[in-house]
């Protein structure tokens, strides 16, 4: 006789109420006070959900959430943030870790997904898991997944879309545009389906909740019997819920504080995209704060703090960050699929060596502007022959937009860029899609070329910071200002070369970078005279 397991339907809530009930439930769950469940949940009025790990003002546009009445929480689980609308469908696993014991984690995030993948099948749809944690048809992604775990219980949990706007999840989110690359598709509206979109129609929710239901109980061998919530989750929800609504929860300590000491480095792992805020006492060259981010998943979710706390008052030598982390991972069971603890000490020394610049007029804050490119910013004594700049920072109007040249007029950052570059001999260029770049990066490299200064924003750095490596030559990117194609959703016009907005160049940072450069090409001519 299969075991019964609790079906549960919470009916739509806030967010804050759905975020309490999962707190609630697994707690329960950990304490044996409640069954193994599989519980659905929507979202009224919608919600924006970041990741454990995540940052509000990094990933969500809130002036927008705010105007739209769109809530915004967070979740208990890591990954990215996710907009829910009112016609989404949530569900979650909440049940005792004793049936993980065959899976290896890696293989755990499949099996979660067997229940929903069954379930799309039975409507005839082409229906599979893809790595790391998303469910996908025919190549485009109806759900994403992700889970936690507390004492002896975990919580699995999923969103599949019915009848999903992209238009409105481009405006809600500042979409994680780094993750393109990794699965090939060129936009957000080509990644992402729904059950209206496949289907040709729009399921009701009772249709849509039998479907799972039977998933369900066909890939975990038990019977679901429906439900309500116990006393007790329902006297600690009401306990619980005023935290969840708070800031407290809502802002977590995620965020970096305001310190002018305070240095960032960013990448994109095969885990996901990993921030790195770090806080020195340079006098003793030891780690007062850090903060981990990003969209990656970490099991326990608390993994990361712990890491953060073992990390914190540390000497910041490279050695002795290698063997805290390689150790921590190694005594303990914690993990962070597809973060390996090499990326994390490259990440940690790349942010701290960053404030060595401070030393040579650049502002802690102005270094966090600053990414390298392979040797980058250890890179000045080479030298740098040439000055990449976007088209997009040139008016939208102007006959040189996408090719070469510039009549410096003044109305726009980049003739003040060119004055500069010129001056110092550059070779200045205007780029005008990705190919040109990748196509000048290895004609120059071919010249000799010891090096180069380009301006981009850092969704493009993150996203391409293989490849311009890959090219071989050194250099240093400076972020640019104001609104991107990527904050816009036009990053696929902007791939091609035909983004129509404007952006603006950080001059003056620019200004300080070319003006070292200057000045240690007028020291070497110096000692080459003084030898004379």
């Amino acid at each position: 006789m299969a075991e019964t397991w609790r079906l549960l339907d919470t009916s739509p809530r806030p967010a804050a109420e759905n975020m309490a009930l999962d707190d609630v439930i697994l707690g329960c769950r950990a304490r044996n006070r409640t069954p193994n469940t599989v519980r659905f949940l929507r979202f009224d009025p919608p919600a924006v959900l970041v990741g454990f790990h995540q940052d509000v003002e990094h990933e969500v546009r809130l002036e927008y959430t705010m105007k739209s009445g769109v809530d915004v929480n967070r979740r208990l689980t890591g990954g990215g943030a996710i907009l829910f609308d009112k016609e989404s469908v949530g569900w979650e696993i909440i049940a005792s870790k004793s049936m993980l014991e065959n899976y290896q984690i890696e293989d755990l995030f499949q099996a979660m997904c067997q229940g929903p993948v069954s379930a799309l099948r039975r409507l005839g749809l082409n229906a599979a898991f893809r790595p790391k944690n998303d469910i996908e048809i025919d190549g485009r992604k109806i759900s994403g997944t992700g889970g936690t775990e507390r004492d002896g219980a975990f919580l699995f949990q999923g969103t599949l879309l019915v009848d999903f706007d992209v238009e409105t999840m481009i405006r809600c989110l500042k979409i994680p545009i780094v993750k393109l690359k990794d699965k090939e598709i060129e936009s957000a509206k080509r990644r992402v389906t729904c059950l209206r979109s496949e289907l040709g129609y729009r399921p009701s929710y009772q249709q849509v909740k039998e479907l799972l239901r039977c998933g369900f109980e066909e890939a975990f061998g038990v019977e679901l019997s429906e439900g309500n919530l116990t006393e007790e989750e329902e006297r600690a929800m009401g306990e619980r819920l005023p935290f969840f609504q708070s800031d407290a929860w809502v802002n977590s300590d995620r965020c970096p504080p305001m310190d002018d000491g305070l240095v960032h480095a960013v990448d994109k792992t095969p885990g996901g995209l990993i921030r790195v805020s770090l806080a020195l006492d340079r006098a003793r060259n030891m780690i007062k704060s850090i903060l981990i981010t990003g969209d990656f998943f970490a099991f326990p979710s608390r993994a990361v703090m712990d890491l953060e706390a073992a990390l914190r008052f540390s000497v910041c030598e490279k050695d002795s960050i290698e063997k805290m982390i390689e150790g921590f991972f190694a005594g303990s069971r914690s993990r962070i699929p597809g973060v390996s603890p090499q990326a994390l000490v490259g990440l940690i020394m790349e942010a701290a060596g960053k404030l060595s610049y401070t030393s040579l007029g650049i502002s802690s804050s102005e270094v966090n502007h600053l990414y390298p490119v392979g040797r980058g910013l250890d890179h000045l004594e080479g030298g740098f022959d040439l000055l990449l700049l976007p088209y997009c920072a040139k008016l939208p109007t102007c006959k040189y937009r996408h090719i070469e040249g510039c009549e410096k007029c003044g109305k726009c950052s980049i003739g003040l860029a060119y004055e500069l570059g010129e001056g110092l001999g550059m070779k200045v260029v205007t780029v005008r899609n990705f190919e040109h770049l990748m196509d000048t990066l290895s004609s120059v490299k071919e010249t000799g070329a010891r090096g180069f200064i380009g301006c981009c924003c850092e969704a493009f750095y993150c996203k391409h910071r293989d490849d311009m490596e890959e090219a071989g030559v050194p250099g240093i990117i400076i972020d640019i200002e104001d609104k991107t194609c990527y904050d816009l959703g036009k990053d696929e016009e902007a791939y091609k070369g035909g983004f129509q907005g404007k952006t603006e160049l950080r001059v003056h940072l620019l200004s300080k970078i070319l003006g070292m450069i200057r000045g240690r090409r007028a020291v070497g001519r110096e000692k080459c005279l003084s030898m004379m």
